[in-house]
């Protein structure tokens, strides 16, 4: 009789046993399939990429209208050229700042940077681009894109509203270029006060990007 009980209490034992073992296994299986679905999970976001988009300039009826009817001025030092409005006139040229005006104070204001030979150009590009899109989530600009004006890539943004109306509100494109062997970089800013923005909002597009630049 004894001899029958221990064989039944090792038969449940054993079974105890095997139940344990499949658990485990069905628990190790879940577990390897996880981190195989992680896994995959990971590596599809490691190596998805999003394309860059760079436009190009397409101006509207009304901005073709300004820059057909406008005067071209150039910037002898830096190979750099314009299409302005008629009545815009010289303020200030330099060798690295170009400045134009309006009557009623919109400005054209150029600068040129030089950086070192081994200034990272496309990765400051990158990082204006990235801070730009920042402040368009935090409403500060209206609008933001890489831009190729002239066959040269920039980074082209655009202010809001600012809470003052007489303060300054700019339409921007920051680029890099090699000329004359410097490693320059490009800022281009056409800006009036926050009032008088919407009279100018189709010269300023007129004008950016009427753009020449020499490489």
């Amino acid at each position: 009789m004894k001899s029958f009980v221990s064989l039944g209490l090792l038969v449940l034992a054993l079974s105890f046993c095997n139940l344990s073992e499949r658990l485990s296994k069905l628990k190790g299986g879940n577990s390897i399939n996880q981190n195989s679905t992680t896994n995959s999970t990971t590596n599809s976001s490691n190596t998805s990429t999003t394309a860059e988009t760079v436009e190009k300039p397409k101006l509207t009826a009304a901005q073709q209208a300004i820059s057909d009817g406008g005067q071209s001025v150039k910037w002898d030092d830096q190979g750099i050229s314009w299409t302005l409005p008629v009545n815009w006139k010289k303020m200030n040229v330099g060798k690295t700042m170009f400045n134009y005006s309006s009557p009623d104070l919109a400005f054209l204001i150029a600068n040129i940077s030089v950086m070192p030979d081994n200034f990272p150009s496309e990765a400051s590009l990158k990082a204006t681009y990235e801070s730009a899109l920042q402040q368009l989530k935090n409403g500060n600009y209206e609008n933001v894109r890489y831009l190729e004006i002239d066959d040269v890539k920039g980074v082209e943004f655009v202010e809001t509203m600012p809470e003052e109306k007489s303060s300054p509100r700019r339409h921007q494109w920051i680029a890099f270029r090699n000329y004359l062997g410097q490693n320059q970089q490009l800022n281009i800013m056409l800006s009036t006060k926050g009032s008088d923005f919407e009279k100018h909002r189709d010269d300023f597009p007129a004008v950016l990007y009427s753009m020449k630049i020499s490489k």
